[in-house]
């Protein structure tokens, strides 16, 4: 049996193989050949089907990260990357993944500003900014507007405002990690305009109001507003976390960075890669004179993002509506309509499968407390690990002893291969019980 195991070389020879090595490269595809030598050693596979195994084995891509089907129920799930990119984004990081114009005016042939016509639509979405400038995440533009403005000297902020961003950074280690003191005023719960006033002083760099994230306060509360703020004769900086640009109908308490320039705010700090539904990155947006001096900065260097980040946000503010977008304004009733279609397609094929309603979240920090009412699909809790090791790996909640699969963060064109991702499960789960 040994000996009539094909060779290596062999393997590699074959076409099919030959042009795996072309896209994959030699250590993948020398890798799958292995395994599938082994298996046909060990008597679990036909020496014949070899090549076959080997190429069921190669990964999608020479990447070892796997394309997942979001059904949690959180829109911006941070563990499986928060925003997902439009079709027009991903059109765009491909068509910059090669040489591109980034810092050169084809015009003229001189250098040109970096990521100007990306710069030029994030402006056009936020009128009342000034100027705008990009970095690689939304707590890098932060550290850079301390760095730049505040360095050596003090930033005033609320106590209730000292949050923990996620995976334990906290804002005051990441503030004062810049030169810059920080000083506290009001109280966990309560914070006055009357407070801010009584702090500045010749040592402020800049008063700092952070969005809330992942927690509210309720009861005997009072916050300070930017319009409050803006005539204390220092800028206010507003990080607003979630990166919403404008108002929006289904988030009417989160706070947006057009809104609050409008109100005062000299600049405002957010994430790419949350409700605005593009790259991770970090934007900054505000007075001119504040963005040019951030963007000087020697820092802002070794923050800058990359030719395939600019292409993705131009792509996500100038082209049609993005997936988180599509998903935060789903209809309920089509949700309800697709789980129950989906239930009972699976239901024909053998699946204990029911349609159930089910509350989606925001996620990634935004809108904290709304819940979107939303559909699922609700399986035996024995589907869950299996779905996320399958070929196409699909990501649920667990609820009250069932596998949740929450459609609002699913693109209707994924449903077949939602279902179909369910139906290979059904296999392994019935082979465990």
């Amino acid at each position: 049996m040994r000996r009539r195991v094909p060779r290596t070389d062999a393997l590699l020879r074959e076409p099919r193989l030959a042009a795996a090595v072309e896209r994959l490269g030699a250590g993948l595809v020398k890798t799958a050949v292995r395994e599938a030598q082994q298996r046909a050693r060990e008597g679990s596979v036909p020496v014949e089907l070899v090549p076959e195994t080997a190429l069921a084995l190669l990964p999608g891509s020479a990447g070892g990260l796997r394309p997942v089907i979001n059904a949690t129920g959180v829109l911006l799930h941070t563990n499986l990357g928060r925003a997902p990119l439009s079709a027009a984004a991903r059109q765009a990081v491909a068509e910059a993944a090669g040489p591109t114009d980034v810092e050169l005016d084809l015009t003229t042939g001189v250098r040109a500003r970096r990521g100007r016509s990306a710069l030029a639509a994030l402006r056009e979405g936020v009128p009342a900014a000034g100027a705008a400038h990009v970095v690689n995440n939304g707590a890098a533009a932060l550290v850079l507007a301390a760095t730049a403005l505040a360095a050596g000297r003090e930033i005033i902020v609320s106590r209730g405002e000292m949050v923990e961003i996620g995976d334990g950074f906290r804002l005051p280690d990441l503030l004062v990690s810049t030169g810059a003191r920080l000083r506290e005023v009001g109280t966990t719960n309560r914070t006055a305009p009357a407070d801010y006033a009584a702090a500045v002083g010749p040592d402020t760099g800049f008063v700092l109001k952070v969005h809330p994230s992942n927690f509210r306060i309720t009861g005997f509360t009072r916050s300070a507003e930017v319009v409050d703020l803006a005539g204390l004769g220092v800028p206010v900086v507003v990080d607003i976390g979630s990166g919403l640009l404008a108002p929006h109908p289904a988030l009417p308490a989160e706070p947006d960075a057009d809104t609050q320039l409008r109100a005062g705010a000299a600049l405002v700090t957010a994430s790419g890669d949350k409700l605005l539904g593009g790259p991770q990155c970090g934007l900054l947006l505000g007075r001119e004179d504040l963005v040019a001096a951030l963007a000087r900065h020697p820092l802002a260097r070794a923050l800058r993002v990359d030719k395939l980040t600019l292409a993705a946000l131009e792509a996500t503010l100038t082209g049609p509506p993005t997936p988180t977008a599509l998903a935060l304004t789903a209809d309920p009733d089509l949700l309800a309509a697709r789980a129950a279609r989906l239930a009972a397609d699976l239901s024909a094929a053998g699946v204990d499968a029911e349609p159930v309603d089910s509350a989606a979240t925001v996620g990634g920090g935004g809108g904290p407390g709304v819940t979107l009412p939303s559909a699922a699909l609700s399986l035996p809790e024995p589907y869950a690990p299996v779905l996320r090791n399958g070929r196409v790996p699909v990501v649920g909640r667990l609820e009250a002893g069932r596998c949740l699969l929450d459609l609002r963060a699913v693109p209707p064109e994924d449903d077949e291969r939602l279902a179909q991702a369910v139906r290979e499960a059904r296999a392994a789960v019935e082979g465990r019980t």
